[in-house]
């Protein structure tokens, strides 16, 4: 984890600075949570990081709707979760370096 050793991250394991992520952090914060990265994972990291980076908070409704539109099928809640079993956003969100939510629940 040798890009990841190189960043400060929070008690949690998010990046406490956007800018310092990159793919090869994304990729190591994968592995650290037990996740074999597709494409389609790569497609919701991205999202959620570009979504906090324009200043809105991604939630799990937001996400299916536009991984709907990307992947040009109907997306459901079980698929996420399957990807991400912490939770889809607040997983996407630390691969995507981005800040921990501070939301509660689902929606």
């Amino acid at each position: 984890l040798a890009a990841l050793d190189s960043v400060d991250r929070t008690a949690n394991g998010y990046l406490e600075n956007i800018a310092d992520w990159n793919e090869e952090i994304a990729a190591e914060i994968f592995a650290e949570e037990g996740i074999e990265p597709t494409q389609e994972h790569w497609d919701v990291v991205k999202y959620v990081r570009q979504e906090t980076l324009d200043g809105n908070e991604p939630n799990e409704r937001g996400i299916m709707k536009a991984m709907g539109k990307i992947w040009g099928r109907k997306v459901s809640s079980k698929e996420m979760y399957e990807m991400f079993p912490g939770m889809p956003s607040k997983q996407g969100l630390k691969i995507g370096g981005c800040p921990q939510s501070t939301r509660k629940g689902g929606y």
